[in-house]
């Protein structure tokens, strides 16, 4: 594999030795495009159209920026992406400069669900952001796959709010009467 997202060396490798015969568990790599992981992460929410150039210039400012760590699954015989996860790590003044990791986009190919290639990406992820000095992991999920994550070691903790400022789903809104200049 060439051109990874981030240095393979901070993975669990007791985690790696366990997967079946004929899969890995790596880095996303430029090559990913053309190994379907865009269809993969479409199978969680819409991805849109995304041309090889928007791809790697995507990946490009991913990797400088060095915070979002996708975490991929291939099945080595057909070169396919079957499931994938991302580490988001967030910068904080909290706790003594420490920081906080996200798990964000997990999703497994729904041919390959049942395996506990969910699980293991999940462990993964937790055990990167312990090597890069987290203090804590949070999730956003859906209610319907809370069981899923606290089988992972996840405990529900707080309410979600979300307000979708691009897309389909965009709520229009004015600006905070602070934040007007003034006349």
């Amino acid at each position: 594999m060439s051109n990874p997202l981030f240095d393979a060396s901070i993975l669990c490798q007791d985690i790696l030795a366990q997967m079946p015969a004929g899969y890995e568990m790596r880095p996303l790599a430029l090559e990913d495009y053309e190994k379907g992981y865009l269809t993969c992460l479409e199978q969680l929410a819409k991805v849109g159209p995304v041309t090889r150039e928007q791809f790697i210039a995507q990946f490009t400012r991913m990797h400088r920026q060095g915070c979002s760590l996708v975490l991929v699954i291939e099945d080595v015989r057909s070169h396919t992406i079957v499931a994938t996860g991302t580490l988001v790590i967030e910068q904080k003044f909290l706790r003594g400069c420490s920081s906080a990791g996200h798990i964000e986009d997990i999703v497994v190919d729904a041919q390959q669900r049942g395996t506990g290639f969910g699980a293991r990406i999940i462990k993964q992820l937790m055990h990167m952001a312990t090597v890069l000095g987290c203090y804590k992991v949070l999730l956003n999920c859906e209610e319907r796959v809370i069981g899923f994550y606290e089988r992972c070691g996840l405990s529900p903790c707080g309410v979600q709010m979300k307000r979708y400022l691009k897309g389909d789903k965009a709520q229009s809104f004015e600006a905070c009467e602070a934040s007007k200049p003034a006349s």
